[in-house]
């Protein structure tokens, strides 16, 4: 009987506060074929410290677990991870900083994984890696001979050839994604990038699903990831004193944005255009308030810090220029909320402002529908550059870079009739019942693992009770 094996940096243990959508459906699909799920332990180890697997087994998976040395993290998480791969794979190239320190660290972590990981894996195991912090896992377990079905997905965006192209040694990780049998991306935009780079590094190209690159035969599919639809929209549903948390803001027509603090967010233009749409419409004030979740992320690498000084001046500024004793236009809020308080913010709000600059998916963006009341609906303002955007076509798409454009977004969302917003939230919310995160996670592994797919992972990411 085979077994599924997730790897990821960080692993999200059943009934942790930090639980989204992804996690439940892999532990799902976990709990029902019967696996284990490796990655970080969030703790640190002392430098001499041998490392090794540290396992649990709750809810019939076992988790693997490995502390990390405080050097490894830094060159490799917040080093090559979060301040060159992130910033690249946003398109911001100008933010990366590269340095072979953090990509040593990074590949020498990954071989540290690997060698993890070789411990307990058998022949049949299917093997599922998670996002740009492991591209180079596959590689390091075929140089250690093992011939398990691996597949990966990347919750980024795949850059631009001529982005990508400017981090040093860019097609050890072309030649790292090479030796997974399924790549996935959450767009063809994404996969066309992704093609596009091979053909210009002149290494390989793609025939539809189907790649050929340094010499390996491989595919690459799109599978939009998304989130439990039927879970979040009972929680907007819960009639419960959370509604009380937001006490402050009965009688005002509220627009939310919520986001990590990122620069990739675009948390800057939306306050700018939200203070566009205030100045020119006057008659809005003291009755409209944007709500901005945005815990802070990252905090340690200098880019953050700017952007996190930045907001705050802003938020200020506008507070200041516009705000009354009894009214305040941006509230701005540095904490994170639970799931349920997040889903009675979207009910409440008759705006989702989901705009960033570049984004994987993005999926604040399917929560804000999920949890609407069909009966009198909000209306979702989203980016174009997030991918969300190409299965959400009924949301009003803006530019990000352009705070005229949002501005004029808020307005038209807070003026459409009900009946037009029934129609829009109808057809998104239709497309989020059918894609949820459970059919992401099934098409996924039924494509990875065909011969045994069809029949013994169909089921795999349904919900399990208990």
């Amino acid at each position: 009987m085979s077994r599924l094996i997730v790897v990821s940096n960080r692993v999200t243990l059943p009934g942790s506060s930090s639980a989204g959508g992804m996690a439940v459906a892999l532990n799902a699909a976990l709990r029902r074929k019967g696996g284990l799920w490796m990655g970080w332990s969030g703790n640190i180890a002392a430098e001499e410290e041998p490392l090794a697997l540290i396992r649990k087994e709750v809810g019939g998976i076992t988790y693997a677990l490995t502390d990390l040395s405080q050097t490894d993290l830094e060159d490799y998480y917040y080093g090559f991870a979060n301040q060159v791969l992130w910033p690249i794979f946003h398109n911001r190239a100008d933010l990366a900083e590269y340095s072979e320190a953090r990509e040593s660290a990074y590949y020498r972590v990954n071989a540290l994984f690997a060698d993890l990981l070789e411990q307990v894996l058998t022949e049949d195991d299917v093997i599922w890696v998670q996002d740009y912090h492991l591209i180079p896992l596959a590689e390091k377990l075929r140089q250690r001979g093992h011939k398990s079905r691996i597949g990966f997905f990347l919750h980024t965006p795949w850059p631009p050839a001529d982005i990508l192209f400017t981090l040093p040694h860019y097609d050890n990780l072309l030649r790292g994604l090479s030796c997974y049998d399924l790549v996935g991306f959450h767009t063809e935009n994404d996969r066309n990038n992704f093609a596009e780079c091979l053909v210009r590094q002149k290494v390989g190209d793609l025939n539809g699903d189907d790649c050929r690159a340094y010499g390996k035969e491989f595919r690459c599919g799109v599978f939009p990831i998304s989130i439990d639809t039927a879970e979040f929209a009972s929680l907007a549903d819960r009639d419960d004193d959370l509604q009380d948390r937001f006490c402050r803001l009965a009688g005002l027509d509220v627009a939310v944005g919520v986001d990590r603090l990122d620069y990739s967010k675009g948390i800057e233009n939306r306050i700018d255009a939200f203070n566009r749409f205030l100045q020119r419409n006057k008659h809005r004030r003291r009755k409209t308030v944007l709500l901005q979740i945005t815990p802070k992320s990252r905090d340690k690498i200098p880019a953050y810090q700017t952007v996190q000084k930045y907001v705050a001046e802003l938020v200020g500024r506008v507070d200041g220029e516009l705000g009354t004793i009894g009214w305040v236009p941006v509230h701005y809020i540095n904490q994170s909320l639970s799931q349920a308080e997040l889903a009675r913010a979207y009910r409440r709000a008759r705006v989702g402002l989901v705009t960033p600059l570049r984004d994987g998916m993005n999926l604040v963006a399917k929560e804000y529908v999920a949890a609407q009341d069909p009966r009198d609906p909000g209306v979702l303002v989203l980016s174009r550059f997030a991918g969300a955007a190409t299965e959400l076509g009924d949301a009003i798409l803006v530019n990000p870079y352009d705070p005229e454009d949002m501005a004029n977004a808020i307005e038209t969302a807070l003026d459409m009739p009900r009946d037009e917003r029934i129609k829009r939230w109808t057809a998104m919310m239709e497309r989020l019942r059918e894609h949820d995160v459970y059919r992401w996670c099934r098409d996924f592994l039924a494509s990875l693992d065909p011969p045994r797919g069809l029949t013994a992972w169909l089921d795999a990411a349904k919900p399990v009770a208990g």
